[in-house]
């Protein structure tokens, strides 16, 4: 029996010979960020229609990269839970405590209208999450941000492609921050990306092309001067090159994924399930299930990949702290994510569909 995968990333011959080209080349890695690296910058600006971009090795890089950006030592930063760990590490790399929010039921999403009651005078940046590619409320975030004077940093590592209110994810916020990996909607070995917008947007770059490189700056030649503390965080021209690729036909691949979406909403039996949004990148379909064990395991039976994205951050040994979070601890017990991916055929999504009817 062959198992549907939960991920796939969608190759063709273009990604081999992209890969082949650069191993050839024997140009593999440059701390500057020249050439595939520097490509793909541009091209996703473009795509994205931010003002600026800044390729690095990793979401987490990027998420890390752009708080930096703040003098954030002592404060606080609001997020939500649901989510993956690095959300929440990146505060703390940055030396600020992370403040909890509970999710929108129906999407989520962080909860505009519980921010508001947990902002304080340490309040330093608003860290939504674009949870399983479906969009944010931006307008309801960005007017408490304008409200209250606070930046916003966006965690879009599951929206490449989504859109909102018909902009691309990557323009709203002064930074949004991606990710690409192997079961990314835009796939790489490994790949993050900073969007940065506004009218200090080239000064940000230059400080962020630094950063990501240990600190180098002002380099002619092979002389270099190290002003301020870095990371070796950028992006290597496999993942580059990779990326160019796959950016070339992220809507193509997005769209797929939605037809999906839709089926999945149309016909699957449950009430609590992922809604369908035309803007939703859906590199996550999620569901709710009673009894999320047994039902995992009749899947996986049948031949069904599934995972749980995720458990919540606050309920994790580092970060446990007195705060409750219902929604997100309730939905916790019970979310189930199913395969959603463009490589998935009529025949798998109608067995897939199937057997969460059988079995939930």
């Amino acid at each position: 029996m062959t198992k549907i995968k939960l991920f796939d990333p969608s190759i063709n011959k273009l990604e081999e010979k992209s890969i082949v080209n650069v191993l050839k080349s024997h140009f593999w890695a440059s701390g500057a960020g020249t050439n595939y690296v520097q490509k793909f910058e541009k091209q996703f600006q473009k795509f994205v229609n931010s003002d600026n971009t800044v390729a690095v090795n990793s979401g987490t890089a990027a998420l890390h990269l752009a708080l930096s950006l703040f003098n954030l030592s002592n404060k606080e930063v609001i997020l939500p839970s649901l989510s993956f760990v690095s959300t929440a590490h990146a505060v703390i790399l940055n030396q600020a405590k992370p403040v909890f929010v509970d999710v929108d039921p129906s999407t989520l999403c962080i909860d505009p209208e519980k921010i508001k009651s947990l902002i304080s005078k340490k309040t330093e940046a608003i860290l939504p999450v674009h949870f399983g590619g479906f969009p944010c409320n931006l307008d309801a975030i960005s007017k408490i941000c304008i409200d209250n004077n606070i930046p916003l940093v966006e965690d879009a590592a599951h929206a490449a492609g989504a859109s909102y209110k018909n902009n691309k994810i990557g323009t709203h916020g002064k930074f949004v921050c991606f990710s690409f990996h192997p079961v990314k909607n835009l796939s790489m070995p490994s790949g993050g990306l900073i969007s940065i917008n506004g009218t200090n947007h080239k000064n940000f770059k230059k400080i962020l092309n630094s950063r990501r490189w240990c600190g180098i700056t002002n380099r002619i030649g092979s002389e270099y001067d190290v002003k301020e503390l870095g990371w070796n965080y950028y992006m290597n021209e496999f993942s580059a090159v990779l990326g160019l690729v796959q950016l070339d036909k992220l809507d193509k691949m997005n769209k797929k994924r939605k037809l999906i979406a839709k089926k999945y909403f149309t016909k699957i039996n449950l009430e609590e399930k992922m809604p369908f949004n035309t803007e939703c990148s859906y590199h996550l379909y999620w569901i709710l299930v009673k009894n999320r064990t047994k039902f995992r395991k009749n899947l996986h039976d049948v031949g069904i990949e599934t995972g749980i994205h995720y458990k919540p951050i606050h309920l994790m040994s580092m970060y446990k702290n007195n705060r409750k979070l219902p929604i997100t601890e309730k939905i916790s017990k019970q979310i189930v994510s199913i395969p959603i991916h463009p490589n998935l055929t009529n025949s798998q999504t109608n067995k897939i569909i199937n057997a969460i009817n059988k079995y939930s």
